[in-house]
């Protein structure tokens, strides 16, 4: 006989065994289970499903706005000299929170003190020829009357005193302005801020309006600048006028409110590249939390929904034909109710516009065991089944295997 036959014959013999075996143990087991003698259990059962159920509950839920901003300080100055001449003294410290009025630093005043000292010198020159001019002015018209001095004489003496007087006020605008170029050697801050790096040493020849001496940034209060979708736009405007929208500014991971404050100002254009329009808020910044330059995500109250009804974001299940909820009955028994979902409420809830009222229970965890009609107990957040209705990982229920090995 050929190997091949012999494989052939040892493969029907295996396949005869296996084909009697299934039917000898299959006729053993019908009959009780047919008959639904003790042993067989039966088709259903009956054991309510452990779930988790919240009841539905109402709050008020601000509609809000979030974006990427940029902080900006409310001011930013660059302090440079009016006047040229050498640096004399610097009179502030990097980083130093500097006062508005308060001296920068000093530019050398000698040269213009020396300008200051002539002007006044001329001045008394001037005035010196105006006295003696209206004193022969004087004595012309006591002369006039006795003839012993000509008309003109007089006219030209009257013009001469005209002269001095213009001369002498052209003398009080030159003392003027020198002492104003006088005054631009005690470099002043013009506003409060924080100053920056200094950008010029002491005994340099600093260059009137070209050298910078260092960058004040104003950060009390501060701006964040921050754009959003242009089909927001109609939300944002639609807040009345005497209420101001309240903006906060959080961390990179939207965990902590660095500082709140409100909208100040709405662009007067779309970004028609872009579809987004600019806003500034603007926040007291009283712990110098935020520094000009520094990115914050930025979150605008446009308003609030009052007694929203709201669910656990875990109780939304999306199917074919839309969203819908486990309901629980009266009766212990769940329903899937289709729902509206609205905005979320940044606390792990969503609104739902449409399809639940207060106080109704929802299922919030146990959802891929359950469908219409199933029997539940429905447990509390944290709260333990009872060993009669525990279920394993799978979801099949230990009583089950109770009953096995009591049958």
């Amino acid at each position: 006989m050929s190997r091949w036959k012999m494989i052939a014959i040892a493969v029907g013999v295996l396949v005869v065994a296996a084909v009697g075996y299934r039917m000898l143990s299959g006729g053993g087991s019908a009959s009780p289970r047919g008959q639904g003698g003790p042993g067989g259990g039966g088709d259903k059962d009956d054991t309510p499903i452990a779930v988790t159920a919240v009841p539905v509950t109402r709050q008020d839920v601000p509609v809000t706005f979030d974006a990427l901003g940029t902080v900006q300080a409310l001011n930013t100055v660059t302090i440079r000299p009016q006047i040229s001449g050498a640096v004399e003294s610097i009179e502030f410290k990097e980083g130093q929170e500097i006062k508005a009025g308060s001296v920068i630093a000093r530019i050398d005043p000698r040269p213009l003190q020396a300008a200051l000292d002539q002007a006044k010198a001329k001045k008394q020159q001037d005035a010196a020829q105006l006295a003696g001019a209206k004193s022969t002015l004087s004595r012309y018209e006591e002369l006039i009357q006795k003839h012993f001095v000509a008309a003109q004489d007089l006219e030209n003496q009257r013009h001469t005193v005209n002269q001095f007087q213009a001369t002498l006020a052209g003398d009080d605008a030159a003392i003027t302005s020198a002492e104003v170029q006088l005054s631009y050697t005690k470099i002043q801050s013009p506003i409060d801020g924080v100053a920056g790096i200094r950008q010029v040493d002491v005994g340099n020849i600093a260059q009137a309006n070209s050298t910078a001496i260092v960058v004040l940034t104003q950060v009390h209060p501060i701006s964040v600048i921050f754009t959003l979708p242009e089909q927001n736009l109609d939300q944002v405007r639609t807040k009345p006028d005497a209420e101001a929208l309240a903006v906060s500014a959080l961390d990179r991971t939207d965990s902590h409110v660095l500082a709140t404050g409100e909208l100040a100002v709405i662009d007067n254009q779309i970004d028609s590249t872009t579809g987004t329009f600019k806003l500034k808020s603007q926040f007291s910044n009283v712990d110098n939390v935020l520094w000009p330059g520094q990115f914050v995500n930025v979150r605008l109250t446009v308003r609030t929904l009052d007694k929203a009804v709201v669910v656990p974001a875990p109780a939304l299940q999306r199917g074919p034909e839309g969203s819908y909820v486990f309901l629980v009955g009266e009766d212990k028994t769940v329903t899937m109710q289709p729902v509206t979902a609205g905005i979320e409420t940044g606390d792990g809830k969503i609104v739902i516009t449409k399809g639940l009222e207060e106080n109704q229970q929802v299922v919030t965890e146990g959802q891929f065991r359950l469908k219409p009609g199933s029997k539940v107990l429905a447990l509390k957040p944290g709260e333990t089944p009872p060993a009669a209705v525990a279920t394993d990982a799978k979801g099949d229920k230990s009583q089950r295997g109770g009953r096995r090995r009591g049958g």
